[in-house]
Order: C-alpha cells, then sequence, then structure tokens
C-alpha cells in the first residue's frame, strides 16, 4: 500500500491523473460523453481498458506459472518495475500533450492494475493495494459489528480492524512521500516504488533459493552414518 501510494500521488502531481483507481475515471467519462468531448472521453476509456489489461495480463501470467506461481508473481513484479523506470526516465519530457498523457498516465493504469490484480489474487481476494474505497468500507462494517458484539468473539475482528487501518495509514503515508518527493526530484520519484518492488523481488526469489538450499542440505546423507 504504501508504493501504491507514491505512485498515486506522484502521478497526479506528475500528469493529474490519478493512476491507482478507475471510479473517479468512470464518472469523468461519463462527463465527457455527456458534454461532447469525444476526444477527451477516448483518453479516459483508453484508461479503463488499460486497468483492466494489466489486471488481466497480471492473472495471465499468474496463470501460466501453473505451480510455480511464485514465479509468475516475479514477472508481474518486474514488468511493473520496468514500466515505473521508463517513466521516471522519461516523464521530464512530458508536456501536457493528449498523446503524453495517455502514454505516461496509461502507462501507470496498466501497473496499478496488475498490481492490484497480483495482491488480490494471492491475498485470497481480501486486499486491494491500489484504492481506499473499499477498505473505508470494510473498516465502517467491521468497526460496528465491533461495537455491537460487547466483548463477545471480537478478536478476529480487532485483527482485521487492525489490518485495514495499516494499510489505509500506509497508502496515506506512500501518498504524503510521494507528494514531498516529487516536489523535490520530480519524476525521478518513480524510481523510489520501482525500489522498494525491486526489493521486494530480491527477498522473495532469495526466500526460494535459501529453502531450496536448506531443504537440499537436509536431504543429504549423514558423512557418518550415511542416512539422511
Amino acid at each position: 500500500m504504501f508504493y501504491s501510494g507514491i505512485v498515486n500521488a506522484a502521478g497526479f502531481f506528475a500528469f493529474a491523473v490519478l493512476t491507482t483507481n478507475v471510479t473517479g475515471h468512470a464518472a469523468l467519462l461519463a462527463h465527457k460523453l455527456a458534454t461532447g468531448d469525444l476526444r477527451a472521453a477516448r483518453m479516459v476509456g483508453l484508461w479503463l481498458i488499460l486497468f483492466l489489461a494489466g489486471a488481466f495480463f497480471s492473472s495471465f501470467l499468474t496463470g501460466k506459472a501453473g505451480k510455480n506461481k511464485r514465479w509468475g508473481n516475479v514477472a508481474c513484479i518486474v514488468i511493473e518495475i520496468i514500466i515505473l523506470l521508463q517513466v521516471g526516465s522519461f516523464g521530464s519530457s512530458f508536456d501536457q500533450s493528449i498523446i503524453k498523457t495517455e502514454l505516461f498516465a496509461g502507462s501507470l493504469l496498466f501497473a496499478m492494475g496488475m498490481q492490484n490484480a497480483l495482491v488480490s489474487t494471492i491475498s485470497g481476494y481480501v486486499v486491494r493495494t491500489t484504492h481506499l474505497t473499499g477498505m473505508f468500507t470494510d473498516l465502517g462494517i467491521d468497526l460496528y459489528t465491533l461495537a455491537a458484539a460487547h466483548g463477545k468473539n471480537v478478536d478476529h475482528v480487532k485483527k482485521k480492524v487492525t489490518l485495514r487501518l495499516v494499510i489505509i495509514a500506509f497508502f496515506l503515508a506512500g501518498g504524503i512521500a510521494g507528494g514531498y518527493v516529487f516536489l523535490r526530484y520530480q519524476y525521478f520519484t518513480f524510481y523510489l516504488p520501482a525500489a522498494i518492488l525491486a526489493i521486494a523481488v530480491f527477498y522473495d526469489v532469495f526466500r526460494i533459493r535459501l529453502f531450496k538450499w536448506m531443504r537440499r542440505i537436509r536431504t543429504m546423507p549423514h558423512p557418518r552414518t550415511g542416512i539422511s
């Protein structure tokens, strides 16, 4: 969520577009169609499609990975890193034209679609990392459940409330950090979420290799007894 908050804030500062959700874009599309601004409507419609395409492509990669789903997850994150690095490297060429807005904002929406689908799949469709609408809704429901329970069997509800508060806090913290960093470093800000993802990939791959190494050690025969 911290990563998504950074991208959301930096994307808005850079391109005046919210790049981590599509709810507002659906309303904007309706507005542009109603007012007859078909060119802008086409651009907003493209953003919606790209977010959807990102979610589809993420699921495609993880699905094709079969039993090696972890490597499918890694592939998704690597693609997100590449997109963020490209935006960070060439974002300074942004001239507020329709084409550049479509390119840069659309790329981020595609990456966020991938991110949202990836985390949603991993968490069993419990966590959404790119927006807070559902999170605030669930938090409100859980808070009522907690208040109405009168101290009976509330441990699981408390855990859910804590999880949602942590997610919200990290998203907001990421947004604040993204805005602050962008004011100082402009488009290089997108290197920051790319670095966060790179660390996550390194940790994941290292953990896989460490696990395989430890399992290989355990199955090796004992040097004296010859028994594994």
